[in-house]
């Protein structure tokens, strides 16, 4: 049986029982750290296996489909991210129209009791689900008597004296506070995906980068930073990088272009991570490419200066994980 699952419908997974939480988990920051371990101590000590549970698309993506709101984390590095921290099992519920209308009753009748015979059930602070968000710790706890489970939360984390969230972390990028949303992530802020190979105008320009597509997601900033790259050598590479749509070629999607300072290398098929540094400006539109690329020398020059000496940091945990171009 795969270790993720994403149908409401199904078997039961957990015949002999399961501690479970749920959440977002956008980011898998502290809080959810928190959350994801202090349930799979429970279950280590119940001798139940640890379910994770959250949705894809999030519900706020669901039901913003036109404007959707900024991603920390795709669902593939959040479901990673998910069994590095201990869990057994994995739920990324497809979140579509007939999840949107169940009521939280009936959640927890399909999902919690008969999907993954729930013997605990763990949440962080302010949860709510189903339905217009009618269920609450309170709700949790009363069918958790009928169908003989408890339920509970935990301790908000806490940041600077304020609850560590994703709204915080994603403000602070937006910001280019990379060492406040570090804080409240618990790691570098990060870009991952492997490198394929793209349409190569950079290289025309002088500057070939590593380009990361974003599988259609909004990412949480944009603009030109100075950046290292995880997973070229022992130790990060220096690097400048654009993360937007590109409008000087009339780019409509966004992208993460990475270009590694004085490498020469093959970067086809290798997975990297880019590491957010600092903001060096917005993105703009340019009158021509020559404009552009003396914008990119001025760029690449400021990122140098900035990294210089290099300070190896920790290895981060990348935020998303999607496909990569170099071009």
């Amino acid at each position: 049986m795969s270790r993720l699952f994403r149908d409401v419908d199904g078997a039961l997974r957990c015949p002999p029982g399961s501690v479970v939480c749920i959440g977002a988990f956008d980011g898998l920051h502290l809080g959810h750290q928190a959350l994801v371990r202090h349930t799979v101590a429970r279950a280590r000590a119940l001798g139940l296996p640890a379910v994770a549970l959250s949705f894809e698309p999030l519900p706020r993506e669901f039901f913003a489909p036109a404007a959707p709101p900024p991603r920390l984390l795709l669902p593939r590095a959040k479901a990673e991210g998910l069994f590095r921290l201990g869990a057994d099992q994995v739920g990324l519920l497809r979140f579509d129209r007939r999840l949107s209308a169940l009521g939280a009753e009936d959640f927890v009748d399909a999902v919690l009791r008969r999907r993954l015979g729930a013997r605990e059930v763990w949440v962080g602070p302010e949860f709510r689900f189903g339905r217009a968000r009618g269920g609450d710790l309170a709700l949790l706890r009363r069918l958790g008597g009928e169908f003989g489970f408890a339920a509970g939360e935990i301790e908000p984390v806490l940041v600077d004296g304020e609850r560590v969230s994703s709204t915080r972390i994603r403000e602070a990028l937006q910001a280019g506070a990379f060492e406040r949303a570090a804080r409240l992530l618990g790691r570098r802020y990060a870009i991952g995906g492997r490198v394929v190979r793209g349409q190569q105008l950079g290289r025309t320009l002088g500057f070939p980068t590593a380009n990361l597509r974003l599988a259609s997601k909004t990412p949480a900033l944009s603009g030109i930073y100075a950046t290292r790259v995880h997973g070229i050598a022992e130790t990060p590479w220096p690097s400048v990088s654009s993360l937007g749509t590109r409008p000087t070629v009339d780019g409509v999607e966004p992208l993460l272009e990475a270009h590694l300072f004085d490498f020469a290398g093959d970067l086809y098929g290798r997975r990297i991570e880019v590491e957010f540094v600092a903001k060096l400006r917005d993105e703009l539109k340019f009158p021509d490419l020559p404009a552009l690329t003396a914008q990119m020398h001025r760029d690449a020059e400021q990122a140098r200066h900035m990294l210089a000496p290099e300070q190896a940091p920790a290895r981060p945990c990348a935020g998303f994980s999607p496909q990569a171009a170099q071009r």
